[in-house]
């Protein structure tokens, strides 16, 4: 029974939804995609734009305002529903009631003050008219048909007319018959027009109905979204739980063999720098011997040269002994014939070289690489149980599911909707046939406004055109007087209609004014769904009346304004009327004790590394050869020594050019061309065999200073990166459990995420997108605020608004056409005026009262004196 009522007041308020619903749920990156709840458009909104006649309503709330100031009297109407009055005859005599009456009193004040005006109104006037009539009848109150002469009387009537245009005119325009007229024709043209509202209405509740179960639909099948991604990790395990866990063990892994291949590149590079060493000495002691013998032949015929008899000349002796004494300078600087040789340990290190350590060490890299691959075939057997407990756990949702009676009561509710839209269909006539009698009796109302006022145009037409200021009133023309009479017809229906429309200005003054103040103000300002939800209020024994409808359960937190609220949010019908107490979504997502079972059976994962052999006992035994190979013991001083040295004492270069430079000094002749032949000679040896002495030299600086950075600390080095290779081997074979365990569980965690996500977005997406409610709040919308409050309360406002003030206007009309009447209608007697003096004389003839009659106008001043 608590669902079929929560689906009836689903029906009810749904009758308006939103013109489209915008997907809430946007999934963060690196979260599955479960894509947009399909959501339909829909036809209706709950708005409505009065159009130019909105600024009638505007001035009428602000007319409200000033007859009901006073805010919404909450705890007054909390009392007075509280309150049991009428029981007995007492009740109304309790002091509390007593108290609420005069509140309730006070509040009404205006209206009940507005109201008396009305009535008031409603019996003075027709007993005026009344006294009015049987006073014209006995000549008084204007019934005489004699006009007195006055100085004024032009400005007089004219001020007349012009008040009583004026008084016409609003009641005409202003607050008048245009008034009440728009506002009859705009209620009917609502009325007309609803018809398409509660079609679209049951239109888009169509739409709501089917689309809910296509809703619940897509959140089934997203689960399929989640067991794919998971099976894709599992079918993956190789590469996710394979890869971090060989990403783990190479933190120490890959430093390790990385060590050992570059000390691998070490004893290749120790070979070549060995051999280089080797030759280059070879070759540097062969050309330094080959270079002194060559610079001691250059020395003995350069002496010979500077032996001739052209030294002695005086301008040649001091160039010859400059060149003389620089002599000594053209011989060897470095010595390397007693270097020690490095031939012991080139043997050795090609003795360690014959086992391909590089190789070795790649192996290594290929077993720990393969450790996916291991990860793959150890966990196949586990892997297929998990796979069938994600297989079980789909078939499981998809068998809830079918178990719910959500077809079954929507079925029904599309039944009743289908009957109550035939219902409307086949009363919607009658309504607009009742509604045109409505209009009907309005519009009769402003024609007896139109035809007061028509006379009284006509009075003032005819008046104003037919009057003839040379006429005395007693020769006044047939359209004047016909002016005058109109005025009197229609202060005549004036005093016949007026109390008629003011007894209809009272009644719906009264009705939509408490409309207004009682229900659509505090309703704009949710101050009505405060009192609804006032505790104990509409029903004395429950705390929540909507849950306790509901559910019947009052003691659940359910008010009407946070079920209008959420739904003004558009928040899931679930939340917004806490449906979970009815059915408790969390049976449908609860999947917990699968995702412990994959948990369990993933945490069962046992992955032996032990077949991977970083680096075998050759391998080490290798290094350790090479670490005493006997490169430290290399005499790396001595050669350092030598090569620090120049090839010679000078440069030959600059020695061959200042031999030129000092041969150009000397006179020309044979001398100085020998003296620039022996410099072109000094160049061809640098050339010839000190260049590639000094190439050699930088080859073998090259490799002594290649050895000697090797062979420091090599024995410790060779230790570090055995040790290295040890406990990364360690690792693998006895501590792998340990990171495999941590990798394993953030790899059941990843898989188990996926659930989660699934399950925190169908409980987003129930909250905010399945069965959006909406609609709950449009139809809420549509029913207070459009047909209560802006058609109808609006319309009637409005309409007792104009109706009223043209009622009122009609006392100043009434009085200005009785007086503007006597100015135009034809009279009976009228004063006569002496041309001389100006003074009136009254004349007497058969007895009328010294009246002179109209038949003996003609005679010329007949003045009597006294």
């Amino acid at each position: 029974m608590a669902v079929e009522l929560c689906l009836l007041l689903l029906l009810l308020f749904c009758g308006s939804t939103i013109s489209e619903v915008q997907p809430i749920y946007k999934p963060p990156p690196g979260t599955l995609d479960f894509g947009f709840v399909p959501a339909k458009t829909y036809d209706t909104g709950a708005y409505h734009e009065p159009g130019p006649i909105g600024i009638l309503f505007k001035i009428v709330h602000a007319f409200l305002y000033l007859v009901q100031p006073n805010s919404f009297p909450q705890d007054l109407i909390r009392k007075l529903a509280q309150q049991k009055f009428g029981n007995t005859q007492g009740d109304y005599q309790k002091p509390e009631n007593v108290v609420l009456t005069l509140q309730a009193i006070y509040y009404e004040i205006g209206f009940i003050l507005s109201a008396a005006l009305g009535l008031l109104f409603i019996f003075l006037l027709p007993l005026v008219g009344l006294c009015f009539c049987m006073c014209r009848c006995c000549d008084n109150c204007g019934g005489e048909m004699h006009q007195r002469q006055k100085k004024n009387a032009d400005c007089q009537r004219s001020c007349f007319a012009t008040f009583l245009f004026v008084a016409s005119l609003i009641i005409r325009q202003v607050v008048g018959v245009l008034c009440a007229y728009a506002a009859n024709q705009h209620l009917t043209n609502q009325v007309r027009g609803a018809k398409k509202l509660v079609n679209s209405n049951f239109k888009d509740l169509k739409v709501f109905l089917n689309d809910t179960p296509a809703q619940i639909d897509y959140l089934v099948s997203q689960y399929n979204t989640t067991k794919d991604k998971a099976l894709s990790d599992l079918n993956n395990v190789g590469t996710l739980l394979g890869n971090r866990v060989q990403e783990q063990l190479g933190k120490e892994v890959r430093p390790a063999l990385d060590a050992a291949l570059t000390m691998a590149g070490a004893i290749r590079e120790t070979k070549e720098a060995l051999e280089n060493v080797s030759v280059s000495v070879e070759v540097l002691q062969e050309g330094t011997e080959r270079l002194h013998a060559n610079l001691t032949d250059v020395k003995m015929h350069l002496s010979n040269t500077l032996s001739d008899s052209a030294c002695s000349a005086d301008q040649a002796a001091s160039t010859c002994n400059i060149i003389r004494n620089s002599l000594h300078q053209l011989n060897i600087n470095a010595n390397f014939s007693g270097l020690p040789g490095v031939s012991s340990q080139l043997a050795k290190v090609n003795d360690v070289l014959k086992i391909d350590l590089s190789s070795l060490v790649q192996k290594g890299y290929a077993a720990f690489n393969d450790t996916p691959d291991l990860v793959v075939n150890q966990t196949r057997n586990i892997l297929s149980d998990i796979k069938n407990v994600l297989e079980s756990v789909g078939s499981n949702i998809s068998t809830f599911t079918k178990t719910l009676p959500v077809q079954e009561i929507l079925a029904d509710f599309t039944i009743y909707l289908t009957q109550s839209e035939a219902y409307v269909q086949d009363y919607f006539p009658i309504v607009e046939q009742y509604d045109f009698y409505r209009w009907l009796g309005c519009l009769i109302l402003c024609c007896m406004l139109v035809l007061i006022l028509v006379f009284y145009y006509l009075g003032l037409l005819c008046g104003t055109c037919g009057y003839d200021k040379h006429a005395s009133p007693t020769t006044r023309g047939c359209i004047s007087n016909t002016g005058g009479n109109f005025l009197m017809a229609g202060v005549g229906f004036s005093f016949l209609f007026s109390w008629v429309l003011m007894i209809v200005v009272v009644l719906t003054f009264i009705t939509g004014g408490n409309v207004e103040k009682l229900v659509c103000e505090p309703f704009e300002d949710k101050t009505l769904f405060k009192v609804l939800d006032t505790p104990y209020l509409l029903n004395q024994h429950w705390k929540n009346y909507l849950s306790g409808i509901l559910f019947k359960n009052p003691s659940i937190n359910l008010t009407f304004e946070k079920v209008y609220s959420d739904c003004k949010e558009n928040k899931g019908i679930y939340t917004s009327l806490h449906l979970e107490h009815l059915f408790n979504i969390n049976e449908f997502l609860n999947i917990s004790m699968y995702t412990e079972d994959v948990a369990l059976k993933i945490e069962h994962i046992q992955i032996n590394l032990s077949k991977i052999i970083l680096l075998d006992e050759i391998g080490k035994e290798n290094l350790l050869n090479f670490s005493s190979s006997g490169i430290e013991g290399i005499n790396f001083a001595a050669y350092l020594t030598e090569i620090n040295k120049s090839v010679t004492k000078v440069d030959l270069l600059s020695f061959a050019n200042d031999l030129e430079a000092r041969a150009d000094q000397l006179p020309k002749g044979a001398l100085e061309n020998a003296l620039k032949g022996h410099a072109s000679n000094i160049r061809m040896i640098h050339n010839q065999q000190v260049v590639p002495l000094e190439q050699a030299m930088s080859t073998l600086n090259q490799s002594i200073r290649l050895l000697k950075r090797t062979s420091s600390e090599l024995m410790v080095k060779v230790k570090n990166v055995i040790g290295a290779v040890n406990a990364a081997q360690f690792l693998i074979n006895n501590n792998a459990s340990l990171v495999i365990v941590q990798e394993t569980k953030k790899y059941m965690d990843t898989i188990v995420g996926y659930f989660e996500q699934y399950v925190e977005w169908v409980k987003e997406s129930i909250a905010m997108e399945v069965a959006a409610c909406k609609p709950i709040a449009n139809v809420i919308d549509t029913a207070v605020d459009i047909f209560l409050c802006s058609y109808i309360a609006d319309s009637v406002n409005t309409f007792w608004f104009g109706l009223g003030g043209s009622s009122i206007f009609l006392i100043p009309a009434i009085i200005f056409a009785v007086k503007l009447s006597k100015y135009y209608r034809r009279m009976d007697t009228e004063d006569v005026y002496d041309d001389v003096k100006t003074i009136p004389m009254k004349i007497t003839e058969n007895g009328n009262n010294g009246y002179h009659k109209e038949h003996l106008y003609g005679i010329h001043n007949p003045v009597f004196t006294r």
